[in-house]
């Protein structure tokens, strides 16, 4: 029987090994092997705006560029303020509510820390 370590994401005690790596089958997180200890946090990731800027939840940013609303006809123009954006997983990493239009998400690499 393995001894390896339970998956530090999900606890899933199905964990194995692939080259230098170790993998969890139940939420596809990876980790090395030889830092099997670290916490989960350890290794969040950090989203930054446009410019550098480190972003966190709660934050307000501002949009650097008009940006089309898939699927109307709306459009966010460029210097429109966002308040307590939120920041979740994916390829749209700001979950957000904008005046006029209402929830949407948004690349960060289109906006900017106020």
């Amino acid at each position: 029987m393995s001894t390896l370590p339970p998956c530090p994401k999900c606890n899933s005690e199905y964990t194995y090994e692939d080259g230098t790596q170790l993998v969890c089958p139940e939420c596809a997180h990876e980790w090395s092997a030889d830092g099997a200890a670290q916490s989960a946090d350890e290794g969040a990731k950090v989203i930054k705006d446009a410019v550098g800027n480190v972003l966190q939840d709660g934050d307000t940013v501002s949009v650097i560029k008009d940006l089309k609303v898939k699927g109307s006809s709306l459009v966010v123009k460029v210097g429109t303020k966002v308040k307590g954006i939120r920041l979740c997983d994916g390829d749209h990493d700001i979950d957000c509510k904008i005046d006029g239009i209402g929830a949407m998400k948004l690349k960060s690499e289109f906006v900017k820390k106020v």
